[in-house]
């Protein structure tokens, strides 16, 4: 029985898989991002907890309206996100990486009444929406002035193959008229040096 114990043990021991912890200070402005090189299918789980540092009480307690954002994105999958949610004060998320290679994991905090918050990022995404909205016109306008730029160019393409047919066929005409006025004129001097010999 005695030795049993230390093989059950050992046996035991090989089961424990080495866990990393991490304990970090974030400015409430700015999200705080991690990156990591995750083997495959490697579970993670994270647990969290977010306390705000009041100065009357000189601790660190739990606020209700502070807010969590959490996104994990694939760096090796073109940044496909796996995880992307909200949490409060503390809470956990989970995902398995699909296949070996980069993560990035970002955390992010807002303080303050959720839908102060909510108006703020509908606020922000009206804004975006707006700019996506006046660079479509500004494409249409782009697409529209090109177009126009091309029939301009069809157009003085035409004119010029036309003016150059016309150039052409005047001067080939110009070449007609003074090929026949030289043989007229060497056919009169001809006929004029025949009649001043013959007087």
């Amino acid at each position: 029985m005695r030795t049993s114990l230390p093989l059950i043990g050992a046996a035991l021991s090989m089961l424990l898989t080495p866990i990393q912890s991490l304990y970090f200070y974030i400015d409430g402005t700015t999200p705080k991002c991690f990156f990591e090189e995750l083997p495959k299918d490697t579970l993670v789980v994270g647990h969290y907890t977010a306390e705000e540092y009041d100065e009357d009480k000189k601790q660190w307690s739990q606020h209700d309206g502070l807010k969590i954002f959490i996104s994990v994105d694939e760096l090796f999958d073109n940044d496909h996100r796996v995880v992307f949610q909200t949490g409060s004060t503390a809470g956990r998320f989970t995902f398995t990486a699909a296949d070996s290679g980069g993560i990035k994991l970002t955390l992010d905090m807002a303080i303050g009444e959720t839908s102060q918050i909510e108006s703020d990022d509908k606020g922000k995404i009206n804004d975006i929406v707006q700019k996506v909205k006046d660079l479509n016109g500004r494409l249409q306008d782009i697409r529209r002035e090109q177009v126009f730029q091309r029939e301009r160019e069809a157009e003085f393409r035409d004119q010029s193959e036309s003016t150059n047919a016309r150039v052409v066929r005047w001067t080939l005409i110009q070449l007609v008229v003074l090929g026949i006025t030289c043989a007229w004129q060497l056919s009169h001097l001809r006929s004029f040096f025949i009649k001043q010999k013959l007087t």
